[in-house]
């Protein structure tokens, strides 16, 4: 069933962002305005585009939202890969995605300052450095 899903969600999501499927909503749109004489501009008339977008967008939530997990998810894992593949690079990196944003932005503010650092243009300060946040969060892990 999840295998189905998926594929029926990338092709769905897939033509909804193609400019065939604009302008086939903007047809309708227009369509539908132009019928307004022809209905006295009646509530039933006024019903069918609120029902149709309603409905649509509805069901476009849940296919993008499954298409762009599924991207942000393949998208982690060659990052992660990268990670584990580059030999300078800090394996401390894979899996914080999992953080809390507030552990994400000192992290990120640490190599901020580290890069500023490097580049001889930002003081040294007595703060957390990128290695002592992510030492942190490994001794936290271990833990639990």
């Amino acid at each position: 069933m999840g295998r189905l899903f998926a594929r029926i969600a990338s092709r769905s999501a897939y033509l909804m962002g193609h400019p065939a499927a604009f302008l086939t909503a903007c047809t309708a749109c227009i369509l539908w305005a132009a019928s307004g004489p022809v209905f006295h501009y009646s509530d039933t008339w006024q019903l069918v585009i609120n029902t149709a977008t309603t409905v649509l967008t509805f069901l476009a939530v849940f296919l993008i939202q499954n298409s762009q997990n599924r991207d942000g998810a393949a998208i982690q894992a060659k990052l992660d890969e990268i990670l584990r593949a580059v030999a300078d690079a800090r394996t401390g990196f894979v899996g914080i995605e999992r953080l809390s944003d507030a552990e994400i932005g000192q992290i990120k503010l640490a190599l901020e300052r580290e890069t500023l650092q490097s580049a001889g243009g930002g003081p040294d300060t007595e703060q957390l450095t990128v290695d002592d946040l992510l030492e942190r969060r490994s001794d936290l892990e271990d833990g639990r």
